[in-house]
């Protein structure tokens, strides 16, 4: 297995891993345009965050994840939050996410980078097990989120 940054030509392969992530998770049917540009844009523009994929030796994409990042004044550092984490089925209990999850954290510390964080849909026992499994621990945070009802793309 080998692990390289995302391409422009992997756009299908992320879609079809992000819609799966949701489908299974989440019951979610994510919608195509805006999925595509939504990642589209994550290839275009590095400041939203990237996408790292884990390969077989035949070159085939097994796993995937997103970087994104957010400032903390208190540390004043980056932390890093890892999304959209799939590995294809036949893969799975295979390594994929640990060697992911390494050269994260390896490029990370490199960055001078400490925290890393992730989230997880809380009936996805499964992730929560592998998760904490690699050293991850729930804190004392409450994650709170509030839909806005403005359409993409609308300026206030």
């Amino acid at each position: 297995m080998h692990l390289r940054p995302a391409e422009a030509h992997d756009l299908e392969l992320l879609i079809e891993g992000n819609r799966a992530i949701a489908a299974e998770t989440e019951s979610l049917v994510l919608d195509q345009t805006v999925l595509q540009s939504g990642v589209k844009a994550v290839l275009d523009d590095a400041s939203k965050g990237r996408y790292v994929v884990a390969c077989d030796d035949a070159g085939q994409v097994v796993g995937m994840l997103m970087l994104t990042f957010e400032w903390s004044d208190w540390r004043n550092q980056m932390m890093w939050w890892i999304q959209s984490v799939y590995v294809w089925p036949d893969h799975r209990q295979k390594g994929v996410f640990k060697a992911l999850l390494k050269s994260v954290e390896t490029e990370a510390l490199a960055d001078g980078v400490t925290v890393l964080r992730l989230y997880a849909e809380i009936d996805n026992t499964a992730a929560h097990k592998t998760y904490k499994a690699r050293g991850f621990q729930t804190d004392h945070y409450q994650v709170f989120e509030k839909e806005l009802s403005q359409p993409v793309g609308v300026d206030s």
